[in-house]
């Protein structure tokens, strides 16, 4: 039944897409999140959707679209730049040839769809449809992982998204870092959304579905989404009137759910300030040092998957017993091929300190760009109040996702470039806007013609 599902969506969104060729960028959103040919046991699991639907959502903005509102941005140039960096690292410089082209294969697709991706977003629809999409595919996996929380408590690497392995936003703690990430965008359709205006039903659900994110990192017992948490409570602080009332309720609100928390999920927490005796997070510290002295010789990086020559020593400290009784054990472990669990350290060790300059700078870009166009916009009699207000959103889930990619090896995943492609989109279409408003404010000059509505301009849609 579920396989029926998932094909009939599938073949209604592509037969939409016919119509409104915009439609098939959106399932190709959809599939590079969710994944749907990893849920099915026949038929998608056999045919190239994503493929296909990338061909179609080029094809169709080639053919059909109208291209007067499209621009190519300096950070649409730094992330091809990327992208030609990585294929040189991966074909001339690569430490395990093999390994490195089989991540290669769908680390191009992510960049090269997240420089394609901004020239389609000319219009705010467009661009709150894509931030839709993103949310309710990210829904799709959070609502299956709250339900099950809430029914079977979780546990590290016991709670079940659907799939049985940890690839994509499966993962544990990428989804719990996602999820969160997610929450400002979700805060913001319930007071700016206009694909669905925010009534009652609309806010019931978003409430929902923030508190199924909330959930997902104590079914999965992520430490990093327990951060991610924190940070997004600190980041709400910018937005809200009353914070003292505001950080009296996380207080009494904290202190509530405690009490409630599984205890797999609270153990698990308590070893953040105990990471000594962790294995998972002495291994992470030395696998990070065995990284900065593998860029020292190789400033270069030696390319996708180079962690795998990677081998160390480590202290282990073990504590026995009681808090009055008890009795410490150091023991010396030895590792190795120990993966980077961590973004910055994955650029470094792959790309080296080139690569990792360039992807910090396109981040970081994305970052300031943001905050300009939340103070730009903040006044609430600016008709592009709205746009100030999402540039905060999307700034703010950019911070969590780059939080959590300080705990786990996610530099790459889609959903970053589709976050920084839909920053680009808001940016280059509040900037024509701005523009527009004041070539009418200029007397005897008329502002460019605007495209046709929506509904009338079928081939563009």
């Amino acid at each position: 039944m579920r396989d029926l599902f998932l094909i009939g969506f599938l073949f209604s969104l592509f037969a939409l897409g016919l119509r409104r060729p915009f439609l098939m960028v959106l399932a190709y959103i959809y599939i590079d999140i969710v994944s749907p040919q990893r849920l099915t046991y026949f038929l998608l699991n056999t045919v190239p959707i994503s493929l296909m639907a990338v061909i179609a959502a080029v094809g169709g903005w080639a053919l059909f679209d109208d291209k007067r509102d499209s621009r190519f941005t300096m950070r649409q140039g730094a992330i091809l730049l990327l992208l030609a960096y990585c294929a040189i690292t991966t074909f001339f410089g690569a430490d395990f040839p093999t390994e490195a082209k089989e991540k290669w294969d769908w680390v191009w697709k992510a960049l090269a769809f997240a420089v394609f991706l901004p020239l389609t977003l000319r219009t705010r629809l467009r661009i709150e449809a894509l931030l839709l999409f993103m949310m309710l595919s990210v829904a799709s996996i959070v609502i299956v992982g709250g339900v099950k929380t809430l029914f079977s408590g979780g546990g590290y690497g016991e709670l079940n998204l659907m799939v049985s392995n940890n690839a994509g936003l499966y993962e544990g703690s990428i989804i719990s870092t996602a999820a969160i990430a997610v929450i400002p965008i979700i805060l913001w359709f319930m007071r700016y959304g206009t694909v669905y205006p925010p009534d009652w039903r609309v806010r019931a659900f978003a409430l929902g579905l923030i508190f199924a994110c909330l959930l997902i990192p104590v079914g999965t017992s992520a430490r990093t989404g327990l951060l991610c948490i924190g940070l997004l409570a600190v980041l709400m602080l910018r937005d809200v009137k009353r914070r003292l009332l505001y950080i009296g309720t996380l207080a009494v609100a904290g202190m509530a759910v405690v009490p409630l928390l599984p205890s797999s999920y609270t153990e698990r927490m308590n070893t953040i300030r105990s990471y000594q005796g962790d294995e998972s997070a002495s291994t992470r510290l030395a696998v990070w040092k065995w990284t900065l002295d593998y860029a020292a010789s190789h400033p270069f990086g030696g390319g996708f998957e180079a962690y795998l020559q990677n081998s160390f020593r480590y202290d282990l400290t073990v504590v026995e017993g009681s808090a009055h009784d008890s009795k410490v054990q150091r023991k010396v472990t030895t590792d190795r091929a120990r993966a980077y669990h961590s973004s910055y350290f994955e650029m470094l060790g792959e790309q080296g300190w080139p690569g990792l300059f360039l992807w910090l700078g396109i981040n970081i870009a994305g970052l300031l760009r943001m905050e300009a166009l939340r103070r730009r916009y903040r006044s609430v009699e600016d008709p592009l109040h709205w746009g100030g207000q999402l540039a905060g959103a999307l700034q703010h889930g950019h911070m969590i996702y780059l939080l959590g990619a300080a705990f786990v090896g996610i530099a790459y995943n889609p959903f970053l470039y589709q976050l920084i492609a839909a920053q680009i989109g808001l940016d280059t279409y509040l900037t024509r806007k701005s523009r527009e408003a004041r070539v009418k404010q200029v007397p005897g000059r008329r502002p460019p013609p605007e495209p046709g509505p929506l509904r009338t301009v079928a081939p563009s849609a």
